[in-house]
C-alpha cells in the first residue's frame, strides 16, 4: 500500500498539515492556483493566542467555550488554547511577519467575546493573505509535497475492508485515481451556498458532500455563523469589514442615526450570533444598518484593506459610515473527529472549516478558525506519522456524485430563506423536501435535517418558534446521510408533521 497522504484543499489547513507532514510524502490538491481560492486569503481577522501578560490559556479556553453557548468540547478548547503560543512562533519561523510595537513586542488586538487582548494580526487586516503566502513559500520549497493545481477531488475510493483507499481527482479533462494510505480533508466551508456571504463562491461544502456520501458521521450541521458586518454596496461574495472595527470602537447605527445595540450586554462587542440578529432584526423592519467607524483615528493605516475596498466601491469610511448585513461567514459543524482529527472512516481525517473538532460549539468565537486549523494540522500530522503500513483491501469506487461546483440560484434562496438567521419548522421543512432527492442540495439537506431537530436556539441557529435554549440539547448532535434521506421521507409522508412540531 502507498505510504503517500492525499490532501484535498490549499488553505491554511491544507498546506499547514502538508508542511507538517515532512518529510512524509504528500500529494496536496488545490481546487485553484494556490492563493486565489482559499478562504484564508479573505481572513482580515488574525490569530487569537494568550500571549500577553494579563492573559492565560485558561483564560481563552473559558472566553471560546463561554461563544460555543454550551455545546463545546472543554478539553479540545483547554488544548487549543494552550497550543497557540506554539502555533504563532511555528508561523514566524516559517516566515510569516506579524505586527510589533516599536519596542518590538507583538500587538495585541481585542475582539468580540475575548476577555483580553489576543488577537495577533499581520498586515494589520490582511493576516490571512499574510499567513498564506508564508505557507504557500513553505510548501513550494518543501520536496515532500507535490502540488496539483486547478485539480478536483470528486470522490473518495474505499477498499472492501471500508477504509479510505484514495480518492478520484480529476484535472482539466483526465480523471485518475491516486492511491494513498490517509486522505485529509482541508476543502473549507459553505458560505457560497447562502445568498449573502464572505466566502469565496466555491465554498458550498465538497469535502462535506464526499465525507457523507462516502457514510462518514457528521457534527452540529446546523450551527452556521453569520458575520454581522458583511459590507452591502453590491458585491457577490460580500466583502467584510473585520470585527476588529468593532474592538477599537466603531459603532452599528441604523439609517435614522440610532445605535441599537446599546441595550445589549456588550453591546457592539457581544458574540456574533447576537450581533447579527440585532442587525437582522432592524433590516426586519425595513431599516438599513450602518457601521460606522469614523472615530476610529489613522483608520486607513489601521484597516487597509477594508479601506481599499470601501473606496473600490465609492466610500470613504473615513468620512462615512458603512452599510452592513448579516451574512453566511463560518459552519462551525462539519465531518466528525477527534482530538486527533480522525473521523468515523478510517484513513480519512479533517481540518479546518470542513471539520467539527468540538472547539466552536454552537457559535465560533473570533479569530479561533486560522488557531483551529494550525493546531489540528499538528495533531492530524503527528496521528498520520505513526500510521503503521497497511494491507490494501482492493479499492472500490463508490457510487458517489460528481461534485457540483457552480453556484445554484435555487439552492442559495432556499438556504437564505429558511436556514439563514432565523428559521422555523414550517421553513425546515419547506427546505428539507426541496433538497431531498437533488444530488447538488446534499450539504443542505443534512443542515435542514439538523436544524429540524434541534427544537430550542443556541449559538448560531435560532429558531423563532423555539426562541430560547433548553437544557435538554445542550449537547452535540450527530447525523448520516442516510439518517438525514430518512427524514426527508418521513416528512414527505406525514406533511402535517410541520406544523405539530
Amino acid at each position: 500500500m502507498t505510504d503517500r497522504t492525499v490532501i484535498i484543499g490549499g488553505g491554511i489547513a491544507g498546506l499547514a498539515t502538508a508542511i507538517r507532514l515532512a518529510p512524509l510524502p504528500v500529494t496536496l490538491l488545490a481546487g485553484a492556483p494556490l492563493s486565489t481560492g482559499a478562504a484564508t486569503v479573505w481572513a482580515q481577522g488574525g490569530v487569537a493566542a494568550a500571549i500577553g501578560g494579563d492573559d492565560q490559556p485558561a483564560f481563552h479556553a473559558r472566553d471560546t467555550l463561554d461563544a460555543g453557548a454550551g455545546i463545546g468540547d472543554r478539553l479540545i478548547a483547554q488544548s487549543v488554547a494552550a497550543e497557540a503560543p506554539g502555533a504563532i512562533a511555528w508561523l514566524e519561523r516559517l516566515g510569516t511577519a506579524f505586527d510589533r510595537d516599536a519596542a518590538g513586542r507583538l500587538v495585541l488586538g481585542l475582539e468580540a467575546a475575548h476577555c483580553r487582548r489576543r488577537i495577533v494580526h499581520a498586515g494589520g487586516d490582511g493576516t490571512g493573505r499574510a499567513i498564506l503566502a508564508a505557507l504557500i513559500t513553505a510548501a513550494r520549497a518543501t520536496s515532500s509535497i507535490t502540488l496539483f493545481e486547478d485539480a478536483r477531488a470528486q470522490s473518495l475510493i474505499r477498499d472492501r475492508n471500508g477504509n479510505i483507499a484514495g480518492i478520484m481527482m480529476r484535472q482539466g479533462g483526465t480523471v485518475d485515481y491516486v492511491a494513498a494510505r490517509a486522505v485529509v480533508l482541508a476543502t473549507g466551508g459553505i458560505g457560497g451556498l447562502y445568498v449573502h456571504t464572505t466566502n469565496p463562491l466555491g465554498a458550498i461544502g465538497s469535502g462535506l458532500k464526499m465525507a457523507a456520501c462516502a457514510g462518514a458521521v457528521m457534527r452540529d450541521m446546523e450551527f452556521v455563523q453569520f458575520h454581522p458586518t458583511a459590507v452591502d454596496l453590491g458585491r457577490d461574495p460580500m466583502p467584510l469589514a473585520t470585527e476588529a472595527m468593532r474592538g477599537e470602537g466603531a459603532e452599528l447605527i441604523n439609517d435614522r442615526g440610532a445605535r441599537f445595540m446599546t441595550d445589549i450586554p456588550g453591546a457592539e462587542l457581544a458574540p456574533r450570533d447576537v450581533v447579527a440578529r440585532a442587525i437582522w432584526r432592524e433590516l426586519a423592519l425595513g431599516r438599513r444598518v450602518y457601521l460606522d467607524a469614523r472615530a476610529i483615528a489613522n483608520f486607513a493605516t489601521r484597516f487597509p484593506s477594508v479601506t481599499a475596498l470601501c473606496r473600490a466601491l465609492g466610500l470613504d469610511p473615513a468620512t462615512a459610515p458603512i452599510p452592513v448585513r448579516p451574512a453566511a461567514h463560518y459552519h462551525m459543524g462539519g465531518v466528525k473527529v477527534d482530538r486527533r482529527g480522525r473521523s468515523s472512516i478510517a484513513g480519512l481525517w479533517a481540518c479546518g472549516e470542513v471539520a467539527a473538532t468540538g472547539l466552536h460549539g454552537a457559535n465560533r468565537l473570533a479569530s479561533n478558525s486560522l488557531l483551529e486549523a494550525l493546531v489540528f494540522a499538528k495533531w492530524i500530522a503527528l496521528d498520520i506519522g505513526q500510521l503503521a503500513a497497511g494491507k490494501p483491501g482492493g479499492p472500490v469506487m463508490l457510487p458517489n456524485p460528481v461534485i457540483e461546483r457552480s453556484q445554484n440560484p435555487a439552492i442559495r434562496a432556499q438556504m437564505e430563506q429558511n436556514l439563514g438567521v432565523a428559521r422555523d419548522a414550517r421553513g425546515i421543512a419547506e427546505a428539507i423536501a426541496t433538497f431531498a432527492g437533488d444530488e447538488a442540495a446534499t450539504v443542505g439537506l443534512l443542515i435542514a435535517a439538523s436544524a429540524w431537530h434541534r427544537r430550542e436556539s443556541r449559538g448560531g441557529h435560532f429558531r423563532s418558534d423555539y426562541p430560547t435554549a433548553k437544557p435538554e440539547f445542550a449537547s452535540s448532535r450527530d447525523v448520516t446521510l442516510d439518517q438525514a434521506r430518512a427524514l426527508a421521507t418521513e416528512l414527505g409522508a406525514d406533511a402535517p408533521m410541520a406544523r405539530r412540531q
